[in-house]
Order: structure tokens, then sequence, then C-alpha cells
């Protein structure tokens, strides 16, 4: 309709996801990434970390009390397992979370949720917050919601904690003890490439940017060839998250990348896993 994004036709829900019937929901899977070891926490005080000097950048104790409530009042998210993933990429790509661990957790619901009748469109605003008594009504525990920005076309929950059961966790990437072929390549070239950064040549400045290595740029090679792999809105948050840097060890940042791609293109062995975890009741 027009070049901005805002208004653009948009994806809308599959009429068969088996999400769209209400006794379903409490009976399916449902899925989550966070840095938080244990998410989600019970007695969440957002402002614990908070030091002096920020509380007094923040207007004082008073107004840094009203903020931790609203931080509190925000809504939880679960969606697909594909969500979840696209979730973490997302994070790691624009939200300064790269070298965080991140965990895969598996949600279960109470069976006895209230859900709200139909699906939104999704409610989040652009940090991708929700505040839960505006889409959750008095007696309604649970709202569905149409995906646009992980998942895209998936149904995602947005949810109080009293509404989970239990969950099981996984950190993620997963490491694998079997190397395919481009993993052995990958650090056989990467060893044997320098990383000097090559002189500048001619009168042309180069500003404050240095030239990559060319180990760096073998690295980078090497990701933008695996992503052709992958789904194609995943490409580039992926590229992101495997971005190299002449500190990290061949093996380490092999290690790093196969386990990321195992979670887009091998997700039945991380959904073993989590068979194994131990059930955690909320």
């Amino acid at each position: 309709m027009t070049c901005e994004a805002e208004p653009a036709p948009r994806v809308t829900v599959d009429p068969h996801d088996l999400a769209l019937t209400d006794e379903n929901v409490p009976r399916l899977a449902w899925y989550h990434t966070s840095t938080q070891p244990d998410w989600p926490t019970q007695d969440l005080d957002p402002a614990a970390q908070l030091t002096q000097e920020t509380r007094q950048r923040m207007g004082g104790d008073a107004h840094v009390a009203r903020w931790a409530e609203r931080q509190r009042a925000k809504a939880l998210h679960v969606g697909t397992y594909e969500a979840a993933i696209h979730n973490m990429l997302r994070r790691i790509d624009d939200q300064g979370d790269r070298g965080a661990q991140f965990y895969l957790y598996r949600v279960r619901l109470v069976p006895t949720i209230s859900v709200r009748q139909g699906w939104l469109i999704d409610p989040s605003n652009f940090v991708g917050d929700v505040v839960l008594n505006e889409v959750c009504p008095p007696g309604t525990d649970v709202a569905r919601y149409l995906n646009y920005h992980e998942d895209p076309g998936a149904i995602s929950l947005a949810l109080g904690r009293t509404a989970i059961d239990s969950t099981q966790r996984v950190a993620i990437p997963m490491t694998a003890e079997e190397q395919p072929s481009w993993v052995i390549e990958a650090i056989r070239e990467l060893d044997s490439a320098s990383v000097t950064s090559p002189s500048p040549s001619g009168t042309r400045p180069l500003g404050r940017r240095r030239a990559p290595s060319p180990r760096t740029s073998t690295a980078r090679e090497f990701a933008v060839s695996l992503t052709d792999q992958l789904p194609v809105n995943l490409r580039w948050q992926f590229e992101s998250a495997a971005g190299f840097s002449d500190d990290l060890l061949p093996e380490e940042w092999t290690r790093y990348v196969r386990g990321m791609m195992d979670l887009i293109l091998d997700p039945s062995r991380i959904l073993r896993a989590l068979d194994n975890e131990p059930i955690r009741q909320h």
C-alpha cells in the first residue's frame, strides 16, 4: 500500500491452528527463551539491580517504585518453539544480548485457566511489552495473539505467572559430539588465517574503522554460506549472532555456530533434551 512498514499488509493466523480451540490451549506445550535461569521469577524485583546513582537519575525512590510496579504489570509471553528461537536471535541482534547464556523453557499451563475468546492482533509495543490487564480482563488468565515479530503468523500467548503450572529448561545452544564436514573445514581454515588486519593501501582514509583480519573475514564467509540453509526471515539475525572476533578460538566459534544451526535445523534433538529435564512446578 505504501513504502512504510507499519501499515503494510501482514500475515494472518492459520484457521486450523490447534491453539484456536480453547480446550487445546492448556494441553499444548508452549515455549520461551530467556537469559534468566529461573524464569519466571516468582518474587520479581525489577529495581533490585539499580544503583543509587541510577535511582537518582530516575527521579528518586518514589519514581523507581512506580517504574517497578509497571514492570511487574507486564504480561509474560510464550509461543511456538520457532517463536522462542526467533526471540533469542532478535535479542542477540538488537538488544545487546550477544554472549549471554540463554535458556529454552517448555511451559505447561494450569489445566483450569480461562482463555480470552478469539485472538488479538499482536498487542505488543515497539519494545515487545504488553500490559497484562489490558489484554486479560478480570476472570481471564490467557490471551491469544497473532505474533507479527517472531514466527510470524503463529499464535502466541500473553499471560500472568499464575497461569503457568510447570516448566522444563535447557541451556542453549547445545553442544554435539559429532562434527559435520563444514566444522572441520572451518576450523582448519580459521587456524591458518592471520589475525593481523591488513595495512591500509592508497591515500584514501579509512577513518576509525579498522579492516577485519583475514580470520574474521573467513569466519564471516562461512557464516554467510550457512545462512543459505535457514528460513529467509532468520538469516540476517543469525549472521549477527554468528559474528566472529579474533579473541575467539576457532573451535569455540564453530561449536557455538553449530549449536545455533541445530536449534533451527534439528529441533528434535533439542526437544528430546527437554524431555529428560526435571519438571519444575510453579
